[in-house]
């Protein structure tokens, strides 16, 4: 797996970042915030490309390339799998984003206010998006084999692992996949702002709540995780850190009920699993009343009130739009190594009635054997992974 998060640039800095409590959200920097209602991101700090990447993609990619591409190449390094034996015709890449080309279309509209350019278009962007995500990566690393982006916002590092694993059970010998997303520029923080979920606090402690009564939506975040993934039939080249189990994914209608708590019971049922195999969730933790209050009632339904460890350590880095189901997953598979609970921090009051075994301020040391990890995106996706340990 490689990490690249507003709380820790690596695995194991992010891993001892999480359980420490160590929180990546601050004041934006990338660009100046202070004239918009919102001005608290969570950023990849100390991220210099220059250091990690050659002077000629640094031309050709924006943050958002960037970032993902660091992330990959610690993967890949991370599996023990050196360029020639990454590379193939039976290797492959399937990446999330749902902010790709902001950056890019940003710059491009930059160009058209200057004197001479009139070449941009949102064609451009969009495809931009496409290469950065697949492209970029299959190319550096020679991975010739099947490829595909998701666009599922927030689900999409889910999406993303799941489709890389139907490559592998139609004959791919290794895939590399999950999501890392930043759209931390001015268009792509306007177009965030639309949505109406985003906290206008200006408070790092107090900005992102979920499951809190004081909940007032959420803070965006930059970054993700990539991880390899390797038939579990064959002798891995390093130690896995867990399985994937099941899989699920849902819609929620215009005018319905949520399916958050039917994609958990069909994630389960792929993977042979009742709700009481379950030692620990991954909540998707929106950060609002409402949506908080739905996950928790799904939660509940599946699990039963109290009945399961709860955690959403996004509070340490914000919603990280389609990095952050990746991120949630290369989390989860460390707390199986390690046989801890990451803390959910800052929420001190617990909105009353969601009947949740909230883990808050410390992580708790427990027997863990599986966990499912939750996502939902912007406009009704909704995603659910169970892993398990790693084979022996």
């Amino acid at each position: 797996m490689g990490i690249v998060a507003p709380n820790g640039l690596g695995l194991e800095a992010y891993w001892s970042a999480t359980l420490r409590g160590r929180g990546g959200i601050d004041d934006v920097s990338l660009f100046d915030a202070a004239g918009y209602p919102a001005t608290l991101a969570g950023e990849v700090s100390g991220f210099d490309a220059a250091v990690h990447l050659p002077g000629r993609l640094l031309a050709q990619t924006d943050r958002m390339t960037r970032l993902a591409l660091v992330a990959a190449e610690q993967a890949l390094a991370d599996a023990g799998l050196g360029p020639e034996e990454a590379a193939g015709d039976d290797s492959g890449v399937v990446t999330a984003s749902a902010s790709g080309g902001f950056e890019f279309g940003q710059r491009e509209l930059q160009k058209l206010w200057s004197k001479g350019s009139r070449h941009v278009s949102a064609y451009q962007s969009f495809a931009w998006f496409y290469a950065v995500n697949t492209g970029q990566i299959s190319i550096r690393h020679g991975l010739r084999g099947p490829s595909g982006g998701v666009v599922t916002e927030q689900a999409g590092g889910i999406d993303a692992i799941a489709s890389a694993r139907r490559h592998l059970r139609k004959g791919a010998r290794l895939m590399v996949t999950g999501g890392v997303d930043s759209a931390l520029c001015p268009w792509g923080w306007v177009a965030q702002l639309a949505s109406g979920r985003v906290s206008s606090a200006r408070d790092p402690r107090g900005a992102y709540l979920p499951f809190d009564a004081s909940a007032r939506g959420h803070v965006p975040g930059e970054g993700g995780a990539i991880l390899v993934l390797e038939d579990g039939d064959c002798a891995p080249r390093s130690r896995p850190y867990g399985r994937i189990m099941g899989y699920a994914a849902t819609f929620d209608p215009p005018h319905g009920e949520p399916q958050l708590g039917r994609a958990a019971r069909c994630a389960l049922d792929d993977a042979g699993l009742l709700p009481g195999d379950v030692d620990v969730v991954f909540a998707d933790a929106a950060g609002t009343a409402e949506l908080d209050r739905a996950e928790a009632a799904a939660i509940a339904e599946v699990f039963g009130a109290y009945s399961v460890p709860v955690t959403a350590p996004k509070t340490m880095t914000g919603r990280l739009s389609s990095g952050g189901a990746a991120l949630d997953v290369a989390t989860a598979l460390l707390a199986l190594r390690d046989q801890v609970i990451p803390p959910t921090t800052n929420v001190t009051r617990p909105a009353p009635g969601l009947a949740l075994d909230l883990v808050l301020d410390e992580p708790r040391e427990a027997p863990l054997r599986r966990a499912l990890v939750l996502s939902r995106g912007h406009g009704g996706f909704n995603a659910a992974m169970a892993l398990g340990p790693a084979p022996r």
